[in-house]
């Protein structure tokens, strides 16, 4: 059989009955689709939060309070334990060699009101040096200064998203007044912003001087975390190493499995957060797969009945000498004709669930080649593999008996 023959006898019996092919496809269009589009918004999700970690500074490393178990695992989540405190501040910034600098810091959520409105909102007690290793940049007024520190000032730096929600988009509040826990603080400054949402956004914070925050909002010597900038990306391990000993020469431990701290860096955390990112898709990607499941067994039911139906054409074929690969060829390629186009549309529908996904929910999708590329791998596989038995079925009809059916 030519090849021109085989395509255009392949189209023919694919749109003789456009309704029943349109249906068959749309399992296929529904499964890559989905895939596409969860794959998409997972991979967005993952280069957001990379990003965003990236962001937060240079060269980071973070030391939060926590009993470590044997093999790393913490036993107290962060916010639970207290055993960090400023003298261990202290003892990194005189015996750490590997370290540019060392900003502490404390957190809480509080009510915030202003102007007669109020939210609930992150609130970060730091230091002076908590602007340059956290890569800050300050859009009006001034940062937490040393003397506010030493003088417990009630002054207050606002994050661009609490400013807006507090004082309305694009306002300066520069010297007004808000009331934190209903202790009144004056605004001295709004931090540019970074970009990102959601508990521990540098948008959605106010920041106060850490004796301040210590003295009237946590009331407790403890730390939230320890936050150190190595002197150079190649010092990174060495700064571990030295915050590591420093802390269990500090808190009497020997051991250092018993470790009542983690010393964590940024690539750690983008390893950790890219993990389950990359667990969760996978997840949402098989859940969608079923679809692809379904929508395989609908070529397959599709393609058995269409061998039924034509079973005297198949014998008249195989009467006047057409062979049995003639026959599986036949079969097969209308089996892939259906899944190739159900899964170019599919394709297609899936890039715009993303887009739509970017414009109407700002949800991060990045559609990548390798999600392209295998969405059109499993659409040809699925036309083999479910099309390949109706095909074999029907190329075992003997002629004789295929001429008889009625």
């Amino acid at each position: 059989m030519r090849i021109a023959d085989l395509f255009q006898e392949t189209y023919d019996a694919v749109t003789v009955n456009k309704v029943r092919s349109g249906l068959t496809m749309l399992g296929i269009v529904i499964g890559i689709g989905s895939v596409i589009a969860l794959l998409a918004m997972g991979q967005g999700a993952k280069n957001s939060i990379e990003s965003s970690i990236q962001s937060i500074g240079s060269n980071l490393l973070m030391v939060r309070p926590g009993a470590m178990r044997a093999g790393g695992g913490v036993s107290s989540g962060r916010g639970s334990a207290q055993t960090l405190t400023m003298d261990d501040v202290e003892a990194i910034r005189g015996q750490a060699t590997a370290v540019r600098a060392v900003a502490p810091e404390i957190s809480g959520r509080y009510q915030v009101t202003a102007a007669g409105t109020n939210t609930n909102v992150s609130v970060y007690g730091v230091t002076e040096e908590y602007q340059s290793v956290k890569s800050l940049t300050v859009e009006s007024g001034s940062f937490v200064s040393a003397q506010n520190e030493k003088g417990r000032s009630k002054v207050a730096v606002l994050g661009s998203a609490t400013r807006d929600d507090l004082f309305g988009e694009g306002n300066d509040p520069v010297g007004s007044k808000i009331k934190i826990n209903r202790i009144e603080f004056k605004v001295i400054g709004v931090m540019a912003a970074k970009g990102g949402s959601g508990f521990g956004s540098a948008d959605e914070a106010i920041y106060v001087p850490l004796a301040t925050a210590q003295q009237y909002l946590s009331s407790s010597r403890y730390l939230s975390m320890i936050n150190v900038e190595a002197a150079s990306a190649e010092a990174m391990d060495l700064a571990e190493s030295e915050l590591t000993d420093i802390l269990l020469a500090a808190h009497d431990i020997t051991d250092p499995t018993l470790a009542d701290f983690m010393v964590m860096s940024q690539a750690d955390i983008v390893e950790t957060a890219s993990s389950v990112t990359d667990t969760f898709v996978t997840l949402l990607a098989a859940i969608a797969a079923i679809s692809l499941l379904v929508g395989g067994i609908g070529i397959m039911n599709m393609m058995l009945t269409t061998v039924t139906e034509r079973t005297r054409e198949i014998g008249l074929r195989k009467a006047i000498g057409a062979r049995r690969e003639d026959i599986v060829r036949q079969f097969l390629m209308e089996s892939l004709l259906l899944t190739f186009v159900g899964g170019a549309i599919g394709i297609v529908v899936g890039w715009l669930i993303a887009q739509a996904a970017i414009r109407f929910a700002s949800i991060q999708a990045s559609v990548s080649l390798s999600a392209v590329v295998m969405a059109v791998g499993v659409s040809v596989g699925i036309g083999v593999i479910f099309g390949y038995y109706p095909a074999q079925r029907a190329a075992k009809l003997r002629p004789i008996e295929a001429l008889r059916y009625e």
